[in-house]
Parts: C-alpha cells; sequence; structure tokens
C-alpha cells in the first residue's frame, strides 16, 4: 500500500478500508510513515470527517496497537466511567470508592490536565506518596486486592494513541470527532472493561461549547463503545460554572472527601450519585438506575465509601494521614479573598477563563512538561442563581504568587453578576 495515495483517498472524501487505516497507523507507530504524513492524514479527516465503519476501524487498529488488559479471572463486572473534563469536575475521586464499595470492579485509567482542564492523576498526586504510575501487574494486583485502582496510561496500552495525540495536539486537529472517539475509546477498551458510563460536558468550560456538538459526540463514542460490546450509558452534563466550589488539585481532594464523609450535599454530590448508581446498575449491583442511585447513597452514609478511598490511598502509597486529618495540608503564601462590587445575582460564570487563570494561579499547565502547584486554586462561595451585595466575599483565590490585584480582577472579569436572577439550568441536559 501506498501512503500517499491514502492520503488522496480520505482528501477526496473516500471511505478507507480496514486494511488502509491499519496500515496507516501501524507505519506511523514503527516510523515508517513519517510525521508529515500523518499531518497530512488527519487534517484530511479533521475535514472529511470518517463514516462509523471508518471510526470504529480506527479505534480497533489503535486499541490494538498495544495490550488489551484480561481482567476475567477478577469475579464480577468491569466497570468504568469517562469524562470529557471541564473546571472543577473531580468526579473519579468520589465514584471510584463509592462503586468499588458496592461491590463492582474499578479499572480507572484516567489522564492529566492540560490546559483549562483538571486532571484526575494531578489530583491524586497532590495526596503526598500518592502513586498513579503502577505498572500493569501492579494495577491487575491493587485491583484483585480491593476492587478498584486509578493510574495513568500505560506504555503497554494504545502507544498509537500517545503518539497520534501528540501529534494532533501540535497539528490543530484536536477537535474532530473521530479522532476523539478513536482516542477515547482506545484507552478506555484497552482496560478489559464490561460496562461504561460517559459524562459528556457541554458549556463555558467543556470542550464541546453547545448542546448539538455535545450529543454528537456522546452518540459517537456509546455507538463505538457499544460496537465493541460494551454496555454504555451517556449523559451531557453542565459545564456552565466549575462542578462544586473547589477548584484545584488538593482544593478538589478535600472536597471529594467531605463529599465520602457525607458533609456536603450540592450539585456535585448530585452528579457523583447518578454516576456511581450508573455504575453499580451496569455492574449488576442494583436492578435498575434508581436502585443503583439508592445503593450510592448508602455508601456515602454507611462510611463504606470512604472507607474504600482510604484502602485507595493506602494502597497507592499514598499518606492517609493527610485524609484523615486535611488540615495538616501545606498552606500557600496567599489567599487573596474576592469581593462583589455591585448588587445582584451571578448570572454567568465564564468556566474557561476561570481555567485559564488556575493556570496562572499554578493548578494547571499548559504543556505535558509544566509543573503544578497542588495548593493552588480558588474556593467558590457564590455560583450562578445566588444574591450577592456589594461587599460579599464571591471567591477566595489561593496561590503563592503575590499578584493580588491582577487575579481578582481577572476573576471579576469571569463572573457576571446582573439585576435579575438567571433562569435556572439543568445539571443533566440528557440521557443516551
Amino acid at each position: 500500500m501506498n501512503p500517499v495515495e491514502i492520503i488522496i483517498r480520505k482528501r477526496n472524501r473516500t471511505a478507507l478500508t480496514e486494511e488502509e487505516i491499519k496500515f496507516f497507523v501501524n507505519g506511523y507507530l514503527s516510523g515508517e510513515i513519517p510525521d508529515y504524513q500523518m499531518s497530512a492524514f488527519l487534517m484530511s479527516v479533521y475535514f472529511n470527517g470518517m463514516s462509523d465503519e471508518e471510526t470504529v476501524a480506527l479505534t480497533r487498529t489503535m486499541l490494538f496497537s498495544g495490550e488489551v488488559l484480561d481482567l476475567s479471572h477478577i469475579d464480577g463486572l468491569k466497570v468504568d466511567k469517562h469524562s470529557t473534563g471541564g473546571v472543577g469536575d473531580k468526579t473519579s475521586l468520589v465514584i471510584a470508592p463509592i462503586a468499588a464499595a458496592a461491590g463492582v470492579i474499578v479499572p480507572m485509567i484516567s489522564g492529566r490536565a492540560l490546559g483549562h482542564t483538571g486532571g484526575t492523576l494531578d489530583k491524586l498526586e497532590s495526596i503526598p506518596g500518592f502513586r498513579t504510575d503502577l505498572s500493569k501487574d501492579e494495577f491487575i494486583k491493587t485491583l484483585e486486592k480491593i476492587g478498584v485502582c486509578l493510574i495513568g496510561q500505560t506504555k503497554e496500552i494504545a502507544p498509537a494513541d500517545k503518539k497520534i495525540y501528540a501529534l494532533r495536539d501540535v497539528t490543530g486537529t484536536v477537535e474532530s470527532i473521530p479522532l476523539i472517539c478513536a482516542s477515547i475509546m482506545s484507552k478506555k477498551l484497552a482496560e478489559g472493561i464490561n460496562g461504561l458510563v460517559l459524562d459528556v460536558k457541554t458549556g463555558s468550560g467543556a470542550f464541546m461549547k453547545t448542546l448539538k456538538d455535545s450529543e454528537i459526540l456522546a452518540v459517537n463514542l456509546k455507538n463505538i463503545s457499544e460496537a465493541f460490546g460494551v454496555k454504555t450509558i451517556a449523559y451531557i452534563t453542565n459545564m456552565n460554572q466549575p462542578l462544586g466550589n473547589y477548584v484545584g488539585n488538593w482544593l478538589e481532594v478535600y472536597e471529594s472527601v467531605e463529599i465520602l464523609k457525607n458533609k456536603v450535599h450540592n450539585e456535585l454530590t448530585e452528579l457523583c450519585h447518578l454516576l456511581a448508581g450508573t455504575m453499580i446498575y451496569l455492574g449488576g449491583k442494583a436492578s435498575s438506575l434508581d436502585e443503583g442511585y439508592s445503593i450510592s447513597k448508602q455508601m456515602i452514609e454507611s462510611g463504606r465509601a470512604y472507607q474504600k478511598f482510604l484502602e485507595i490511598v493506602e494502597a497507592q502509597n499514598g499518606d492517609v494521614t493527610f485524609i484523615e486529618n486535611t488540615e495538616k495540608y501545606a498552606e500557600p503564601k496567599f489567599k487573596f479573598v474576592v469581593k462583589s462590587n455591585r448588587n445582584g445575582f451571578v448570572s454567568r460564570m465564564n468556566t474557561f477563563e476561570i481555567g485559564m487563570l488556575g493556570i496562572e494561579l499554578g493548578a494547571g499547565r499548559m504543556k505535558y512538561t509544566d509543573a503544578i502547584d497542588p495548593k493552588a486554586g480558588f474556593i467558590f462561595y457564590k455560583k450562578i442563581g445566588d444574591e450577592v451585595k456589594i461587599g460579599d466575599v464571591i471567591a477566595e483565590i489561593r496561590t503563592d504568587k503575590d499578584q493580588q490585584n491582577y487575579f481578582t480582577q481577572k476573576l471579576l472579569k469571569a463572573i457576571d453578576i446582573t439585576d435579575t436572577k438567571p433562569d435556572d439550568e439543568p445539571l443533566v441536559y440528557k440521557t443516551i
């Protein structure tokens, strides 16, 4: 086969065969096909899209470019969750221990923060000693022992995705539905799962800003997952404001622990019960979604989910004393209070801008090599729909950088306060 001919066929909107896709991807992974040809191929896909058959073929090729975990020797159904990411999205830290406490096996391979979105691995690594770089054997042993483990992508899993994603990142080809779907699903399917919950975000802090685009992505992800025999339920959820009240790596661990201790009940808690309940249902531990939701609440109320989280931290070398006594954690050098400069209602939060400001505080990264300050972030005391008066504290900024005026003014610009109360927005727009 000739790589140039395959590029031309895709450029001319001709559907490719599975053999052609396999040849191209495997050739790129081996080094026979150079970056410039893969870049041309990716741009052709970006502009012309792929059929469902092509997307499944691309996913299958990327999936089998590495190892697919065999967890069949572990009793029970294996279920994971994937979120398309946002600001303050810490659900994995809560739902993994809930589902595992209910008896579901949870093999969770997670990502890092990049751009305005946070990453589960960085949040977990803010716990002193916590290891997310477990080998495949350590991952399986932890699953055998406690039924849940959260790690990063290992070198054995979907190496083609790792190489192609790095190229997409620098060639303007990230926002392509077929490429997004193949990237996500090649990693998720490699976990050897039976069920998958998809949390597709929509709104100002989401990858997909509109409900229409989010729905297209959710349907495509679900179709691919089910083409591989994985039972899948997708939710389209609200990312027009940060999820929960805490944003930043350690701050999000803190809020997750408070939920697991049954001390916090907000929209984040609600979403966690929905997602965990769905995992419990797909894991065969509930006969309906409603029963799954109810079991999820029981896991929190009984303390079993919190105990499971302590087990996770201990099994992955983290210092559990920081979870048992969160006050022990180091404080940032500065805590800047942000006050309202007018009366009214919080009507809009530019979640993307809040996420980008988080990077400037030290809470995120613009490239994978950037260091992260786990203490940096925000605490929000007012959210969309809340009434504020002049001088009311809207938020607190935590950072080691002495730039109070710059940070507070930038955060105030990302929050609109108007005379009229905005209409309530749903937490969940749609179930697919």
